[in-house]
């Protein structure tokens, strides 16, 4: 071949590569963007899905309150009764009727309770007069301070009010609007109480059972895994309700002894309360203080005595949160400050004073989930961090 065809040859071939080379460079180029825009889109798609699905989900726990706080309550005593049924299966005892043996006694406790409860209630009721008149003339000086406050505001407010006609307008009964306000939520507790004792049979009764239905739920190379997230669900709720009821008798007991001591009207009555709202984190402190405030103002007429008894019930509730729980319940239960405090604002918002009572297992339970789904992770060491 002439050196000139040879020369042109090679000038083809090097044309040819640098094409490729070139349309190799701009599709490799092109092919990152039209990614990038598709994984934005891709992102901001599932934002909006989880911010849509979030809302549904707290929509629903907000209408469906009722069904959901009976079912949890009902789940919370399942977990805390099932030692002593499976105690009792162990001694030969067939389960079902260890589970029905262990409600009705359970039914039966808690009747005699609210009968002696109603009794102490009675009695305090029989006795109000006594004790209106230390709120009424509390209520008295309060209102005399308002008015005089808003006779002063008055005086510097523009205007003659001469010409200007007041309009009274009747108060109605307020015993007769509480109970009409308060007549719907009473018929939905009692509702949920009378399921609470059927929920709890049927899931002592069929643990087996639920079990190995809840597992068919999911694939079968998922399920070692789920097993373990159930089986860390079960520890944590077992040693929240068992240390909290561990605790909460300590509380009621050393309440019980102080007000015992103080010679304090309806000494029990008042500790048992007492004792129970003091379990409620950080707000628990100044709740439990209620009590005993409304039983003493018909002994005591001066500030000391009410200042010893709030002392001693934050002494407490210092030794509770800090040594108690920490050593019974925090062990499994890990949870920070912070996402303590935003649990127990958001349910409380959402479900009342029950809400406060389930924020802490509800998040607990919640961390053992995002621990165990790898998307969820950095939630899961958020909560307790």
């Amino acid at each position: 071949m002439p050196p000139s065809k040879m020369s042109l040859s090679r000038h083809r071939k090097k044309l040819s590569f640098r094409a490729r080379q070139l349309l190799c460079y701009r599709t490799q180029s092109s092919m990152p963007v039209e990614e990038t825009k598709e994984t934005r889109v891709g992102a901001g798609s599932s934002a909006s899905a989880r911010i849509i699905a979030a809302g549904i989900v707290i929509a629903f726990c907000y209408w469906a309150s009722e069904v959901l706080v009976t079912l949890l309550v009902a789940v919370l005593l399942a977990y805390f009764l099932d030692p002593i049924v499976t105690w009792m299966e162990s001694l030969h005892v067939p389960r079902a009727l260890g589970s029905l043996l262990i409600v009705l006694v359970t039914i039966a406790a808690m009747v005699v309770l609210a009968w002696s409860l109603v009794e102490r209630v009675d009695q305090f009721g029989a006795d109000w007069p006594k004790y209106r008149e230390p709120l009424r003339a509390a209520a008295n000086a309060v209102q005399k301070k308002m008015e005089s406050f808003e006779a002063r505001v008055s005086e510097i407010e523009p205007g003659d009010r001469a010409g200007q006609h007041i309009v009274e307008v009747a108060e109605s009964h307020p015993v007769r609007s509480a109970l009409l306000s308060r007549l719907n939520s009473l018929a939905g507790v009692l509702l949920g109480l009378t399921f609470v004792p059927f929920l709890v049979f049927f899931m002592l009764a069929a643990k087996r059972q639920v079990w190995h239905a809840t597992m068919q739920l999911f694939p079968a190379t998922e399920r070692t895994g789920v097993k373990q997230a159930l089986a860390d669900v079960t520890m944590v709720l077992r040693s929240y309700v068992v240390g909290t009821a561990l605790v909460g008798l300590v509380l009621v007991c050393c309440s019980w002894l102080l007000f015992w001591g103080m010679g304090l009207d309806f000494p029990f009555l008042t500790a048992l309360v007492s004792g129970l709202l003091n379990l409620i984190p950080y707000l628990g402190v100044v709740l439990s203080w209620i009590p005993p405030l409304l039983t003493g103002l018909k002994q005591y007429h001066s500030v000391g005595p009410f200042l010893g008894i709030f002392a001693a019930l934050g002494f407490f509730h210092l030794v509770a949160a800090n040594f108690l729980i920490p050593a019974l319940v925090g062990w499994r239960v890990r949870l920070n400050a912070l996402a303590l405090t935003l649990s127990l604002l958001f349910w409380g918002w959402l479900w009342g004073p029950m809400g406060l009572i389930l924020a802490v297992p509800i998040t607990a339970v919640l961390k053992v989930v995002c621990d165990h789904v790898e998307s969820l992770q950095p939630v899961g060491r958020w909560l307790s961090a």
